[in-house]
Parts: C-alpha cells; sequence; structure tokens
C-alpha cells in the first residue's frame, strides 16, 4: 500500500507571508492540526497548531529563559516576535513520495515526531498524509482486503490470459497468496498486485508456476 493510496489531495497551504493570526482561524475553520507551507508550489516548511499556541502562551517569551532552550538562539528571538508563519514554521519540511508505503511514512512520523507529512512529486506539493490516514489505513477489516486483493488478482490474470486459480487469505493485514500460474512473471507480478491493496501489511507469496519465462 502506497502513500498515494491514502493522502489527501485537497490540501489547505499557507505561505511563509501568511500572518499568525489568519493561519490561526484557517486551522480552526478547517478543523486540522497543522499545514504545509508553500512557495510557488514548493513546500519550504510545515506550521502546526502547537506553533501558533505555543506563540500565544507566551512560550517564546523574550523574558523565558525558554526562549534559549534551542541550540539556535537567533531562531528563538525570532520566533518570540514572530508575526508570521515563516517566522514560526518548521523548516525544512520533511516530506515523502507518494511511491512510498505506508509503513515508510508512519516510521518516519515516528521517528520524527511529526503527525503530517507533505506529499511532493518533483518537488511540488501533491497531497498530505497524516497519522490519522495511516490508523484508518491499517484498521481495514481483514475480509475486506481479501476481497479487493482477489478481485486485483483476477484482473491481472485475465490480462495475463491465465485461468490458473489463486487462493487469497489475509489474517491481521498479512496476506498470503498460494496456487500455481501459468508463468515464472507472473507469480513475481501478482504479489505486488496485492501489496498495492490499502491495509496490506505484507505479502507472502507461496505461488508456483509450469513455465520459467524470466
Amino acid at each position: 500500500m502506497r502513500v498515494e493510496d491514502v493522502m489527501t489531495t485537497d490540501v489547505m497551504t499557507v505561505t511563509p507571508e501568511t500572518p499568525l493570526k489568519e493561519a490561526a482561524r484557517m486551522l480552526v475553520r478547517r478543523g486540522v492540526s497543522g499545514f504545509p507551507v508553500v512557495r510557488d508550489g514548493v513546500v519550504v516548511g510545515v506550521v502546526s497548531e502547537t506553533d501558533v499556541v505555543n506563540l500565544e502562551r507566551g512560550e517564546f517569551s523574550e523574558g523565558d529563559h525558554r526562549i534559549f532552550r534551542s541550540r539556535d538562539r537567533k531562531r528563538d528571538v525570532q520566533r518570540a516576535s514572530a508575526r508570521t508563519v515563516g517566522d514560526v514554521m518548521s523548516s525544512p519540511a520533511i516530506t515523502v513520495m507518494p511511491i512510498w508505503t505506508v509503513a515508510g511514512a508512519a516510521a518516519l512520523m515516528l521517528d520524527k515526531h511529526v503527525n503530517r507529512l507533505p506529499v511532493v512529486r518533483a518537488n511540488r506539493l501533491v497531497g498530505i498524509v497524516t497519522r490519522a490516514d495511516v490508523v484508518r489505513a491499517f484498521a481495514r477489516l481483514d475480509e475486506a482486503i481479501r476481497l479487493e486483493i482477489a478481485e486485483a488478482v483476477d484482473v491481472q490474470q485475465g490480462l495475463a490470459l491465465d485461468d490458473s486459480p489463486v487462493a487469497v487469505t489475509v489474517h491481521g493485514g498479512e496476506a498470503v497468496l498460494t496456487g500455481t500460474v501459468r508463468r515464472r512473471s507472473q507469480a513475481e507480478i501478482l504479489p505486488k498486485v496485492a501489496e498495492a491493496v490499502p491495509g496490506v501489511v505484507a505479502v507472502r507469496s507461496e505461488l508456483d508456476w509450469s513455465e520459467d519465462d524470466a
């Protein structure tokens, strides 16, 4: 399962010049916790509700020693007098590409302690994936996943003009393919077809073949 299968493509963005108060209002209106910050279609950072809330609470107040906890004192001082998104955004943005696996995106979120990842293609924003998207993808029922894999396998078998039956089982998001197909190349393609189905955690192939066309 790829990031492109679960990402949101209708993404609200702000620019570095967007006033913080306007960004805060946008966060409330959209009911989201953060936005990609974009300049000329290129992601240059991410701003979150935490950035705005910390500022409103005086987390970066000039008279508070907490301002100097960061190794970058100049950056902390800048945040203390922040007025625009560019003053408080996290930059550079941590991004992923649409072809990343959802599992890979989830691991990156955990490693970097972020809740969302802008999705880019050729450095241009094409979507966003959040922790909620990842949870929803992995929460699908095994039977729903099995039926979708079986349908995708049938389509691929039809394209290959191969009527050999392929059995599909799914447990805990792990799919197992068993059977004997006509060609080795088909046995190698079918697990990839299964991997592309949302909710699949892993694929184990026990497929055999009768003709070695590799």
